[in-house]
């Protein structure tokens, strides 16, 4: 089986068979602050406008110990030593529960504003990181495919790349068309100079009487940074002080949200998720920090206009094997839970629980293809057909989203 440890990101996206140039060419597509911040005074997300931020857990993250099956007989016998008990779990109902490092997520549950979608998968599953990454990055379950499905949504809506946003350093596949690509944008933060440079700046921005009119577009510039220094700064202090990266990159998310970007489609990750053995620990650690920054996102987007519109999709490439192994982990497996938080989402459980008895060669069964809540997202959130995007794929998951 394929490990993650030595592969660089740059290996992932050629292997993934995206090709389009701006997937491949690191930094092409980079965006600095200014563009961000020129875009939001003179073409601002419009009110009501939906914004979809894809959250990719790379590694295969176990979907039984995330949503668990803590009162099934079958995954206490086929987990002896990694399963949780009932009592240790965060009821949910219908004999599920949330892992333990999901309490902030537990509380979205609880308001309404998290679903859970089961048994994710797609027909005849790989179990290769990169081929089930392309799959899902793609959308493309039998053939390899060259754009992402992000990317041909951009093909078919507009080229502006600051409308699909990773905040990382190079572009995932999945914001990579034929003809447009998405931009990316590092999670370094925004910062003003301090000292006697920085008061210097800030005065720049001051108004005076009798300038003209491009003297006071540009006073006015700087001090649109400085405001935006203020709202993204607290983002790369938190990276300083060894929050998690996801955090940081949600943490960027949000402000842009906030300022007005015109991006409607964020991508942001967390790795980590290659569990095959003393899983139960690392992945717990993993789910924590997905947890904090997850529900902190939410929250805060819950309190502003344009966050209210804010839909989050959290997958990973598959689920892991029923069985555990020798070495306390689970090896590649298939199906697995999709999460989808937000205050439009009609929380709770969506698609069918799968079977750990009836199994595939020791898999679980596929129960819900992704392509289905692709199409509702593209749909309900990015306001377009998802019929040339998803090759008029039937599928749609109506219940998650008004």
């Amino acid at each position: 089986m394929d490990g993650l440890k030595s592969v660089t990101r740059r290996r992932f996206l050629t292997w993934t068979g995206v090709t389009a140039a701006g997937a491949l060419a690191v930094g092409a597509t980079q965006v600095n602050w200014s563009d961000l911040l020129a875009a939001a005074q003179h073409d601002p997300l419009p009110p009501g406008a939906g914004v979809l931020v894809v959250v990719t857990l790379y590694g295969g993250n176990d979907g039984l110990n995330t949503v668990v099956p803590a009162a099934d007989r079958a995954y206490q016998d086929a987990r002896p030593d990694l399963a949780y008990k009932p009592e240790e779990v965060l009821d949910l109902g219908e004999g599920l529960g949330l892992n333990p490092g999901l309490k902030g997520m537990r509380k979205l549950w609880d308001t309404k504003n998290l679903a859970i979608v089961r048994g994710v998968g797609y027909p005849q599953p790989d179990h290769s990181h990169f081929r089930s990454m392309a799959i899902w990055q793609t959308a493309s379950p039998q053939s390899p495919g060259r754009t992402g499905w992000l990317g041909r949504w951009l093909d078919v809506t507009g080229d502006d790349p600051l409308r699909a946003l990773s905040v990382e350093p190079v572009l995932p596949p999945l914001l990579a068309g034929e003809r447009a690509a998405g931009a990316c944008l590092p999670p370094s933060g925004l910062q003003i100079p301090k000292g006697a440079l920085g008061q210097s700046f800030l005065a720049l921005g001051k108004p005076q009487a009798g300038e003209g009119t491009d003297y006071a577009r540009a006073a006015k510039s700087i001090t649109d940074l400085s405001e935006a220094a203020k709202t993204f700064g607290d983002a790369h202090a938190k990276q300083q002080k060894g929050a998690s990266a996801l955090g940081t990159q949600l943490d960027l998310v949000a402000g842009l949200i906030e300022t007005g970007v015109p991006t409607r489609a964020y991508s942001v990750s967390l790795g980590g998720f290659d569990t095959h053995a003393d899983e139960r620990g690392t992945q717990q650690r993993l789910l924590s920090s997905l947890d904090s920054a997850l529900t902190a996102f939410v929250e805060r987007m819950g309190k502003s206009d344009r966050g209210k519109d804010v839909v989050v999709l959290v997958y990973s490439e598959f689920g892991r094997r029923v069985q555990a192994n020798a070495s306390d982990g689970t090896d590649h497996g298939t199906a697995g839970p999709a999460f989808v938080l937000g205050p439009r989402v009609n929380g709770g459980f969506h698609g069918q629980q799968p079977s750990l008895t009836d199994l595939d060669k020791g898999d679980l069964k596929e129960t819900t293809d992704f392509r289905d809540i692709y199409a509702t997202l593209i749909d309900r959130v990015l306001g377009t057909d998802p019929g040339p995007i998803l090759g008029d794929h039937p599928g749609r998951l109506d219940a998650l989203l008004p």
